[in-house]
């Protein structure tokens, strides 16, 4: 498909370990269309990058949030003025203010990627006041865009009723079809032995992610190891919590991989946890790439039985979905299935079929379609 068109996405934070982002501009660039990313980074690069397509600006984090808000959105207006895109995408409600109202001004479409339900997310749930200027900025803004993509049906049929809205396209967060060319065998790396099962788990580190459930797991659950690869706000409080739980010497903090090499990350383990707590609207919503990820790499599943996850696991036959709220049960099911080895042979073939229809480039042609037909 050739789309000729001029794009630019925009978002707030480091688009090089956006599998999203990654994706879609791969996906854009091989259909015809020049791609350039606007992006931020406060943690990982020590200086600005730019290699002519992706724009990376570095930002100081301390404790005048304002003045990092403020040179965001200085550096943000400053790029998408110069940008020439017929369409932008604002790829998170941070970005979506901007990004419409120079996308008016030069009379050019909006795409706004509802990753999150943004003012449902956990971290918002004791903080009523930013909550509520979040649904404030994005009901007004919502309304003015001219698509608005979702990673679930759940996540579409939520913002439509919820906002008023009916143009809404699901696009999942889902892998490119790939396999491993370079497994990383963590058994020769860190020493693990043969008779320890490696759960892994990948993504950033939050709170209600399922990592200190799964820690509190490994205490009985002697023969396993944990593997995290990523980085995030919380990390010095799992390894503190890694200390007080006598576990630390059989879980190892990998840190962030790059995306064109995590595929060999996420197969070298035995089974992948998804383990989303539900905790906001957002989170029972989550359908998070790290469950297609771990499919793709053929990696047996453990994970929540929220609706959107479990129909997955359940659909594909991949692994098992459990309730996080029945402790015993949630121990049980680990146990069964890091016992039972033929299991999990079988879940790892079903990842391989499931693959073959559970991969980004079927996932991306509704919305090159769409982006076809939009003048």
């Amino acid at each position: 498909m050739n789309l000729q068109k001029n794009i630019c996405i925009a978002f707030l934070g480091n688009a090089m370990h956006d599998s999203r982002i990654t994706n879609l501009s791969k996906s854009l660039h091989e259909n015809g269309c020049t791609v350039t990313t606007i992006s931020f980074d406060w943690n990982l690069l020590q200086t600005d990058y730019d290699d002519g397509v992706l724009k990376i600006f570095k930002l100081a984090k301390n404790k005048f949030r304002l003045l990092f808000y403020l040179r965001f959105a200085r550096l943000l207006i400053s790029e998408l003025m110069k940008s020439p895109a017929e369409i932008f995408f604002a790829e998170d409600i941070y970005t979506l203010p901007f990004v419409v109202i120079t996308a008016k001004l030069k009379k050019a479409k909006v795409y706004y990627n509802s990753r999150e339900l943004y003012a449902f997310l956990a971290g918002l749930r004791n903080r009523p006041w930013l909550q509520y200027v979040i649904k404030t900025i994005e009901k007004y803004f919502i309304k003015k865009v001219d698509l608005v993509l979702t990673t679930g049906e759940m996540d579409s049929e939520f913002l439509e009723k919820f906002y008023n809205i009916t143009n809404t396209l699901v696009i999942r967060n889902i892998p490119l079809f790939q396999k491993p060319q370079n497994k990383i065998n963590y058994r020769e790396k860190y020493g693990i032995s043969a008779d320890k099962i490696i759960l892994l788990y990948q993504g950033v580190l939050l709170e209600g992610r399922g990592i200190s459930v799964v820690m509190q797991l490994m205490v009985n659950c002697r023969n396993t190891v944990l593997i995290i690869l990523g980085d995030g706000e919380q990390k010095k409080n799992f390894q503190a919590l890694s200390e007080k739980l006598q576990i630390a010497d059989r879980i190892f903090f990998v840190g962030t991989i790059n995306q064109k090499e995590l595929i060999n990350y996420t197969a070298g383990a035995d089974v992948g946890l998804a383990l989303i707590e539900n905790i906001s609207i957002s989170y029972y919503h989550a359908l998070p790439n790290k469950l297609f990820e771990y499919i793709m790499a053929e990696v047996p599943v453990f994970a929540s039985n929220l609706p959107q996850m479990k129909a997955i696991v359940d659909a594909y036959q991949v692994g098992v979905s459990v309730d996080l709220e029945n402790k015993s049960e949630l121990e049980t099911q680990l146990n069964n299935l890091l016992d039972d080895e033929q299991r999990r042979i079988k879940y790892k073939a079903n990842c391989k079929t499931a693959a073959m229809e559970l991969n980004w480039e079927k996932e991306i042609s509704t919305l090159l379609h769409r982006i076809a037909v939009d003048n």
